[in-house]
């Protein structure tokens, strides 16, 4: 068994965000391209609540929970839930929201011996289980800790020292990588090794987690 361990966030991470993937939901909903505006970390200027999110003044739940009703109402429906958006937006195709480059990155630890984890928030409160059991390369993964069903969420240290707990590893021999600046700021509460993950630039920083790991 290896000694060391890649630890992923989920949506965001591992996954394309809902920012790049405007033109797949117009087509699933029905909606004009150009729909759909916010463009979150892309284009700060479209969307003054994600810098509300990033100025920590609402959470990442709040936002999204205001995007899916709003994306709701604009296909005359009320939707109260994530898990909703997501699936009616491209449940029904798992493979276009993984993310290319994490595919390669994810291929490439198993192929050199890293083990993998998933430390999510939302996994399964978002996507639906059904989703995550079709996920492309979902198996590959040792240890998977979602909120959805530990209630910690990161920031929380216990976030983190759970999912060190099921790898059984060291911190010192783990590399965390998140897209959201608190949940680094966690991880390094914690001294737990970590890639701020910047979902412009996703190859950039899989390589750099690869090389903290010495891929």
């Amino acid at each position: 068994m290896t000694d060391r361990a890649l630890i992923l966030d989920f949506g965001g991470v591992v996954t394309r965000t809902l920012f790049e993937t405007h033109d797949v939901t117009e087509r699933a909903l029905g909606l004009a391209p150009g729909s759909l505006t916010w463009r979150g970390p892309f284009d700060t200027a479209s969307d003054p609540l994600w810098v509300s999110m990033q100025k920590r003044e609402i959470t990442e739940r709040d936002y999204w929970m205001e995007r899916t009703r709003e994306v709701g109402l604009l296909v005359g429906e009320d939707w109260r839930d994530m898990k909703t958006f997501v699936q009616r937006a491209r449940g029904a195709e798992p493979e276009l929201v993984l993310r290319p480059e994490a595919r390669h990155a994810i291929l490439r630890a198993q192929n050199a011996g890293i083990r993998l984890a998933i430390l999510s928030n939302e996994l399964d409160l978002f996507y639906g289980v059904e989703f995550r059991k079709r996920f492309p390369l979902i198996e590959l993964f040792d240890v998977i800790v979602d909120a959805t069903y530990t209630g910690i969420l990161k920031p929380d240290p216990q976030a983190y020292e759970l999912v060190l707990s099921e790898l059984g590893l060291p911190r010192e021999a783990c590399v965390f990588v998140d897209d959201q600046k608190k949940n680094i700021e966690g991880a390094e509460a914690v001294s737990l090794p970590n890639v701020h993950f910047d979902v412009t630039r996703p190859a950039e920083s899989y390589a750099r987690a690869l090389r903290m790991l010495g891929i």
